[in-house]
């Protein structure tokens, strides 16, 4: 077959007469570069020319079932053949029947037997401009398809730039947010702290409580839309997390929408990030959501799979699996086979960046993990996530009940930018029996630590105004004061404390809002962290 067809001729040779074969293969022998095939039924050119690639075919005029203009028609009305140079070989030298020859389609008209010079000048000729025009429409097609690319890749692009600009708008949204929570939750806290109310103004007080609280997962969800928490893998129990998503999922689906959850209650611990992990489940239920059209059955399953039991696609382990399925309208093979590609997507322009899947693919990758997509068009669509099972038992979660607030005589400096803010926690510390100093922003909390001032512990927020940031605070409290303990907070520390999506393990934070009782406790943690670490000289130690 054709090794180079961009120097060899492929020619077909119509004819009923045998023996022509071998007169145009010796007139071809100084054609250096060629593949004679020879077909005596005119009924088979087409299928014969596509076959071999055809740069040219040579048809004898007279043929006892289809003549020579029969066959040039036949070419010309198929639409992959329509472009092969024909040349009509006939014994008659009448003008009036070259006229006919070339009105049917025929490229050229050759009086045979053809000097052998002739004819393989007329077949390189017409050879040559054969290939040059399907090199010309393959230049078309791949420049039509690189504008396209292009032009999704800068739809993607302005998709992605719009949706950095609201990750980023979200963010800030939320820091605010968070600090209005925190002012709101810490006075009524501080409600609670004075003591005196009746029983109907303590319910009150317990039912604004609540809002907050609920306030605070709004924001948390938001922030995990924008992928703009500080993210770091720990050992957890899916079905915790599916559990408590599930209320999320119910306002993702809507009310025409049913869902189904099926937990293996003794389902194994695996070793991610929650919050990516939250994030590319929203993600698999919104994109469940849209191919149900809003109505429909989600099926949620988490179950132990052994290694034995695992599906051929995933690598030999034990795993935790977490299957996401739907009722929708599925996927045809075309659009299953690219489904994890980046910026693939069925969906109209400006309803989606195709990035869904391929983040979950990207995730789960990066998690040891696989995932399995099974989908047939009309009949629903089933992800299946396989997370390695970790050995380590995950921790319970944190029980939701109050614990007790437990305070201390120790110095602690609030640095807060937020007025409102650092007057509530500031009040808090202080009822909770710790002398407490309070800064606006790092600059004068430094000045303060700088001064030689007793200080046991540090808490700050993460974002504030000033020339000095709260790493450039910390460093200088490591510095005067090796022994001091500082305590973060925010509602928002994306891309301060955390350095390629992770938070360091040395960096402790306090996501904004805040209860009383969580903060008591960290700040006890560290506190008695100073305790158990050796006296620095030159320091006063902590009070007890």
């Amino acid at each position: 077959m054709i090794e180079d067809e961009t120097s060899r001729c492929s020619i077909l040779l119509i004819d009923d007469e045998p023996f022509s074969q071998q007169i145009i293969e010796h007139g071809l022998r100084t054609c250096v570069k060629h593949v004679l095939r020879y077909e005596s039924s005119p009924k088979r050119a087409a299928e014969l020319a596509l076959e071999i690639g055809a740069t040219v075919v040579l048809v004898d005029l007279r043929m006892p079932d289809l003549d020579g203009f029969e066959v040039t028609r036949l070419l010309r009305a198929n639409r992959d053949t329509e472009h092969i140079p024909v040349i009509l070989l006939s014994s008659e030298d009448d003008p009036e029947i070259k006229a006919r020859a070339f009105a049917s389609g025929a490229n050229d008209y050759m009086v045979k037997w053809p000097d052998p010079r002739e004819l393989v000048a007329r077949v390189q000729y017409h050879s040559a401009a054969c290939i040059a025009r399907r090199e010309r429409d393959q230049a078309f097609v791949s420049l039509r398809r690189s504008q396209e690319e292009l032009a999704a890749s800068q739809s993607a692009l302005h998709q992605a730039q719009k949706m950095e600009a609201i990750g980023q708008l979200t963010g800030g949204v939320a820091h605010d947010f968070n600090n209005v929570l925190q002012i709101i939750g810490g006075n009524l806290q501080l409600l609670k702290l004075v003591g005196g109310l009746n029983d109907a103004a303590r319910a009150r007080v317990e039912m604004a409580l609540a809002g907050v609280e609920r306030g605070a997962k709004l924001s948390s969800h938001l922030l995990a839309f924008a992928r703009r928490q500080p993210l770091q893998a720990v050992v957890l129990n899916p079905g915790h997390l599916l559990r408590e998503m599930d209320d999320m999922m119910r306002r993702v689906l809507g009310p025409s929408a049913r869902i189904v959850t099926e937990i293996d209650p003794s389902l194994g611990s695996t070793l991610a990030d929650p919050n990516q992990l939250n994030n590319v489940l929203l993600n698999l239920a919104i994109n469940a959501r849209d191919a149900m059209d809003g109505s429909g059955t989600l099926t949620i399953r988490a179950a132990n799979v052994d290694a034995a039991d695992a599906p051929a696609e995933v690598p030999p382990g034990d795993y935790v699996m977490i299957e996401i399925a739907d009722t929708g309208k599925g996927m045809p093979p075309e659009v299953l086979q690219r489904a994890f590609e980046p910026f693939f997507t069925t969906k109209p322009v400006g309803q989606g960046t195709g990035l869904g899947l391929s983040m979950a693919y990207g995730f789960v990758k990066q998690s040891g993990g696989e995932i399995l997509l099974r989908s047939q068009a009309g009949m629903g669509t089933s992800v299946c996530i396989y997370l390695p099972r970790s050995q380590v038992e995950a921790a319970a979660p944190e029980p939701a009940v109050d614990t007790p607030l437990c305070g201390g005589l120790e110095t602690i400096l609030v640095v807060e930018d937020e007025a409102d803010v650092r007057t509530s926690t500031c009040a808090i510390l202080s009822a909770l029996g710790y002398e407490v100093l309070e800064a606006p922003d790092a600059a004068s909390a430094v000045e303060m630590i700088e001064s030689g001032r007793h200080i046991d512990l540090v808490f700050t927020d993460v974002i504030m105004p000033g020339p000095v940031s709260s790493l450039q605070l910390g460093e200088v409290l490591r510095r005067c004061l090796p022994q001091a303990q500082i305590l973060y907070t925010s509602g928002y520390a994306e891309g301060v404390l955390a350095h390629e999506g992770k938070l360091n393990p040395t960096v402790h934070l306090l996501q904004k809002p805040y209860h009383p009782d969580a903060l008591s406790a960290r700040i006890r943690h560290l506190l008695r962290r100073n305790r158990k670490a050796p006296k620095a000289t030159g320091h006063s130690p902590a009070r007890a």
